[in-house]
Protein backbone atom coordinates (compact mmCIF):
# COMPACT_ATOMS: atom_id res chain seq x y z
CA UNK A 1 0.00 0.00 0.00
CA UNK A 2 1.26 3.78 -1.35
CA UNK A 3 1.47 5.18 2.32
CA UNK A 4 -0.38 8.11 0.58
CA UNK A 5 -3.48 5.89 1.58
CA UNK A 6 -2.98 5.92 5.19
CA UNK A 7 -2.81 9.79 4.92
CA UNK A 8 -6.80 10.08 3.23
CA UNK A 9 -8.63 10.54 6.75
CA UNK A 10 -6.30 12.41 8.79
CA UNK A 11 -7.75 15.97 9.08
CA UNK A 12 -5.65 19.37 9.89
CA UNK A 13 -2.13 17.13 8.38
CA UNK A 14 0.60 19.48 7.30
CA UNK A 15 2.44 17.19 5.18
CA UNK A 16 5.88 17.98 3.84
CA UNK A 17 6.58 16.43 0.33
CA UNK A 18 10.40 15.78 -0.54
CA UNK A 19 10.53 16.15 -4.68
CA UNK A 20 13.20 14.45 -6.27
CA UNK A 21 15.24 12.05 -8.50
CA UNK A 22 17.33 10.91 -5.38
CA UNK A 23 20.26 9.67 -7.85
CA UNK A 24 21.07 8.82 -5.05
CA UNK A 25 19.58 9.62 -2.08
CA UNK A 26 22.02 11.73 0.52
CA UNK A 27 22.26 13.07 4.10
CA UNK A 28 21.90 16.42 2.53
CA UNK A 29 17.96 15.13 1.50
CA UNK A 30 17.66 13.72 4.90
CA UNK A 31 19.14 16.71 6.47
CA UNK A 32 16.70 19.08 4.44
CA UNK A 33 13.74 17.04 5.48
CA UNK A 34 14.41 17.32 9.23
CA UNK A 35 14.91 20.65 9.11
CA UNK A 36 11.48 21.26 7.29
CA UNK A 37 9.45 18.72 9.68
CA UNK A 38 10.80 21.42 12.52
CA UNK A 39 11.11 24.47 11.22
CA UNK A 40 7.58 24.66 9.35
CA UNK A 41 6.16 22.74 12.17
CA UNK A 42 4.98 19.57 9.85
CA UNK A 43 3.52 16.18 10.97
CA UNK A 44 5.32 13.66 8.14
CA UNK A 45 7.27 14.22 5.27
CA UNK A 46 6.81 12.15 2.18
CA UNK A 47 9.90 11.41 -0.39
CA UNK A 48 8.38 11.01 -3.86
CA UNK A 49 11.08 9.98 -6.04
CA UNK A 50 10.67 10.87 -9.63
CA UNK A 51 9.73 8.54 -12.63
CA UNK A 52 10.68 10.36 -15.78
CA UNK A 53 12.05 13.50 -14.77
CA UNK A 54 11.57 16.35 -16.71
CA UNK A 55 14.79 18.41 -16.59
CA UNK A 56 17.55 15.66 -16.70
CA UNK A 57 18.98 14.97 -20.27
CA UNK A 58 21.63 12.69 -18.36
CA UNK A 59 20.91 8.72 -18.07
CA UNK A 60 19.67 8.07 -14.26
CA UNK A 61 19.32 5.20 -12.43
CA UNK A 62 16.07 2.49 -12.68
CA UNK A 63 13.25 4.48 -10.36
CA UNK A 64 12.99 0.89 -8.45
CA UNK A 65 16.67 1.47 -8.04
CA UNK A 66 16.10 4.98 -6.54
CA UNK A 67 12.72 4.01 -5.06
CA UNK A 68 14.72 1.44 -3.16
CA UNK A 69 17.44 3.40 -2.24
CA UNK A 70 14.59 6.35 -0.76
CA UNK A 71 12.88 3.56 1.42
CA UNK A 72 16.39 2.24 2.80
CA UNK A 73 17.64 5.66 3.77
CA UNK A 74 14.37 6.97 5.37
CA UNK A 75 13.53 3.57 6.84
CA UNK A 76 14.64 4.48 10.78
CA UNK A 77 12.71 7.74 11.05
CA UNK A 78 8.82 6.91 11.74
CA UNK A 79 7.90 10.44 10.30
CA UNK A 80 9.19 10.00 6.73
CA UNK A 81 7.67 8.02 4.21
CA UNK A 82 8.41 7.11 0.38
CA UNK A 83 5.93 7.48 -2.18
CA UNK A 84 5.27 5.83 -5.40
CA UNK A 85 2.79 8.09 -6.98
CA UNK A 86 5.32 9.64 -9.21
CA UNK A 87 6.93 6.39 -10.10
CA UNK A 88 3.79 4.84 -11.60
CA UNK A 89 2.19 7.54 -13.38
CA UNK A 90 3.05 6.95 -16.86
CA UNK A 91 4.88 9.71 -18.46
CA UNK A 92 7.21 12.46 -17.40
CA UNK A 93 6.37 13.98 -13.91
CA UNK A 94 5.07 17.64 -13.33
CA UNK A 95 5.23 18.74 -10.08
CA UNK A 96 1.57 21.02 -10.44
CA UNK A 97 0.51 16.75 -12.01
CA UNK A 98 1.26 15.74 -8.83
CA UNK A 99 0.29 18.11 -6.80
CA UNK A 100 -2.97 17.76 -8.08
CA UNK A 101 -3.02 14.50 -7.32
CA UNK A 102 -2.48 14.58 -4.14
CA UNK A 103 -5.40 17.04 -3.28
CA UNK A 104 -7.71 14.91 -5.29
CA UNK A 105 -6.78 11.79 -2.82
CA UNK A 106 -6.34 13.66 0.55
CA UNK A 107 -8.82 15.69 2.48
CA UNK A 108 -9.28 19.32 1.66
CA UNK A 109 -8.19 20.83 5.10
CA UNK A 110 -4.90 19.02 4.54
CA UNK A 111 -1.83 21.61 3.89
CA UNK A 112 1.23 20.46 1.44
CA UNK A 113 4.34 21.98 1.70
CA UNK A 114 6.67 20.96 -1.35
CA UNK A 115 10.17 20.85 -0.50
CA UNK A 116 12.86 21.35 -2.93
CA UNK A 117 16.33 23.20 -3.49
CA UNK A 118 16.50 26.65 -3.65
CA UNK A 119 18.63 26.80 -6.93
CA UNK A 120 15.54 25.08 -8.24
CA UNK A 121 12.97 27.45 -7.26
CA UNK A 122 15.01 29.97 -9.06
CA UNK A 123 13.50 28.38 -12.32
CA UNK A 124 10.61 28.03 -11.31
CA UNK A 125 9.15 30.12 -14.15
CA UNK A 126 10.46 27.46 -16.51
CA UNK A 127 7.87 24.86 -14.68
CA UNK A 128 5.02 23.48 -15.75
CA UNK A 129 1.85 25.95 -14.24
CA UNK A 130 4.04 28.22 -11.69
CA UNK A 131 1.08 30.17 -11.07
CA UNK A 132 -1.50 27.75 -10.19
CA UNK A 133 0.85 25.17 -8.28
CA UNK A 134 2.07 28.34 -5.79
CA UNK A 135 -1.77 27.91 -4.80
CA UNK A 136 -1.67 24.37 -4.02
CA UNK A 137 1.03 24.16 -1.82
CA UNK A 138 3.54 26.34 0.00
CA UNK A 139 7.28 25.69 -1.16
CA UNK A 140 10.25 25.47 0.46
CA UNK A 141 13.39 26.31 -0.87
CA UNK A 142 16.10 24.92 0.82
CA UNK A 143 19.40 26.92 0.68
CA UNK A 144 22.80 26.49 2.92
CA UNK A 145 23.91 29.86 4.65
CA UNK A 146 25.55 32.53 2.48
CA UNK A 147 24.57 30.91 -0.63
CA UNK A 148 23.20 34.16 -2.84
CA UNK A 149 19.26 34.07 -3.62
CA UNK A 150 19.63 38.11 -4.55
CA UNK A 151 17.31 37.42 -7.97
CA UNK A 152 14.43 35.12 -6.25
CA UNK A 153 12.95 38.61 -5.50
CA UNK A 154 12.57 39.14 -9.29
CA UNK A 155 11.75 35.76 -10.04
CA UNK A 156 8.52 35.63 -8.10
CA UNK A 157 7.89 39.80 -8.62
CA UNK A 158 4.72 38.94 -10.84
CA UNK A 159 3.56 35.48 -9.64
CA UNK A 160 0.25 35.05 -7.98
CA UNK A 161 0.74 33.77 -4.37
CA UNK A 162 4.25 34.27 -4.00
CA UNK A 163 3.90 34.49 -0.37
CA UNK A 164 3.86 30.94 -0.30
CA UNK A 165 7.37 30.53 -1.23
CA UNK A 166 9.46 30.23 2.54
CA UNK A 167 13.63 30.43 2.26
CA UNK A 168 14.51 27.67 4.68
CA UNK A 169 18.81 27.62 5.36
CA UNK A 170 19.96 24.13 6.56
CA UNK A 171 23.29 23.18 7.84
CA UNK A 172 25.97 24.09 4.96
CA UNK A 173 26.38 20.61 3.56
CA UNK A 174 28.52 20.83 0.17
CA UNK A 175 26.71 17.39 -0.57
CA UNK A 176 25.06 16.86 -3.64
CA UNK A 177 24.45 13.43 -5.39
CA UNK A 178 26.47 14.37 -8.77
CA UNK A 179 29.24 14.23 -6.30
CA UNK A 180 28.46 11.03 -4.69
CA UNK A 181 28.19 9.78 -8.44
CA UNK A 182 31.51 10.96 -9.57
CA UNK A 183 33.43 9.29 -6.56
CA UNK A 184 31.52 6.17 -6.69
CA UNK A 185 32.97 6.20 -10.72
CA UNK A 186 36.11 6.82 -9.49
CA UNK A 187 36.02 3.96 -6.90
CA UNK A 188 36.16 6.60 -4.10
CA UNK A 189 34.46 6.57 -0.52
CA UNK A 190 31.10 8.07 0.31
CA UNK A 191 30.99 6.94 3.87
CA UNK A 192 28.82 8.70 5.95
CA UNK A 193 27.72 11.24 2.96
CA UNK A 194 24.96 8.52 2.39
CA UNK A 195 23.56 6.16 5.01
CA UNK A 196 25.06 2.39 5.63
CA UNK A 197 21.95 1.04 4.03
CA UNK A 198 22.12 3.17 0.56
CA UNK A 199 25.77 2.08 0.58
CA UNK A 200 25.52 -1.50 0.84
CA UNK A 201 22.57 -1.10 -1.79
CA UNK A 202 25.09 0.58 -4.07
CA UNK A 203 27.30 -1.69 -3.46
CA UNK A 204 25.25 -4.96 -4.12
CA UNK A 205 23.61 -3.22 -7.32
CA UNK A 206 26.73 -2.35 -9.10
CA UNK A 207 25.02 1.24 -9.38
CA UNK A 208 27.32 4.15 -10.65
CA UNK A 209 29.87 2.24 -11.92
CA UNK A 210 32.13 3.22 -15.47
CA UNK A 211 31.59 3.91 -18.22
CA UNK A 212 28.29 5.15 -17.62
CA UNK A 213 29.11 7.69 -14.25
CA UNK A 214 31.84 9.15 -16.49
CA UNK A 215 30.15 9.75 -19.72
CA UNK A 216 27.16 11.47 -18.36
CA UNK A 217 27.61 13.87 -16.23
CA UNK A 218 25.44 16.87 -14.99
CA UNK A 219 24.37 18.41 -12.16
CA UNK A 220 20.77 17.84 -10.66
CA UNK A 221 19.02 20.51 -10.06
CA UNK A 222 17.21 21.42 -6.30
CA UNK A 223 18.36 17.98 -4.32
CA UNK A 224 19.81 16.75 -7.23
Amino acid sequence: MDPLERLQDRPGLRLGIMGGTFDPIHIGHLVTAEEALLQFELDEIVFMPTGEPPHKTRQVASPEARYMMASVATATNPRFWVSRLEIDVPGVDYTVDTLDRLHAECRPEVEFFFITGADAVLDILTWKEPERLLGLCEVIAATRPGYDLGRLAGVLADLPHKENVHVMEIPALAVSSSMIRERLAQGKSVRYLVTEGVAALIAKSDLYRLPVAQSQGGRDPGHG
